[in-house]
């Protein structure tokens, strides 16, 4: 009789065992669940921050700190985009300096179109008043809409490509 009593014993701690089991399993499965989340909503933040850094970068130039304002534009780009700001840089500057520009742009909105992985689509709104240093034209100011695409490099996001949009 005494074995008898055992066997329903350890049927049941065998399976207490398993739900156990089952229940730590489906514990460690949440908490990696909410790990990714976590991770994917801090790279869509730095997504949009990467592309609305980049778009105030574009719009605030003045001909007495322009190599700065060009650094800055080039360490937020990669890419197409970093290939073409390093390609016109020159003509920039010295368009900058000769005409004593100075922007002042203001970023109004950043927006996630997509997201997959390292890479994102973002909508852009600055915009910028332009005005010319020792000039009798009234400043001007301008409105500008991209989409950027961003990639993640080295574990920065950085713009690879910006298309002005209507």
């Amino acid at each position: 009789m005494a074995g008898l009593a055992v066997r329903p014993a350890r049927i049941l701690i065998a399976a207490l065992s398993g739900v156990l089991a089952a229940l730590v399993g489906t514990g460690t499965w949440i908490a990696a669940q909410a790990r990714d989340e976590q991770g994917r909503a801090g790279d869509k933040q730095a997504a949009l921050l990467a592309a609305g850094t980049h778009a105030k970068n574009l719009v605030s130039l003045d001909y007495r700190t322009v190599d700065t304002d060009l650094r800055r534009i080039l360490d937020t780009s990669t890419g197409v985009a970093k290939t073409e700001y390093t390609t016109n840089a020159g003509k920039l500057k010295s368009t900058t300096v000769e005409n004593k520009v100075v922007q002042h742009g203001v970023l109004r909105a950043t927006g996630l179109v997509s997201m997959t992985g390292t890479t994102a689509k973002v909508l852009v709104v600055a915009d910028v008043e332009i005005r010319w240093d020792g000039s009798k034209s009234p400043p001007e100011d301008r409105y500008y809409r991209w989409q950027m695409d961003v990639s993640k490099v080295g574990g920065l996001w950085l713009v690879s490509k910006v298309v002005q949009v209507q």
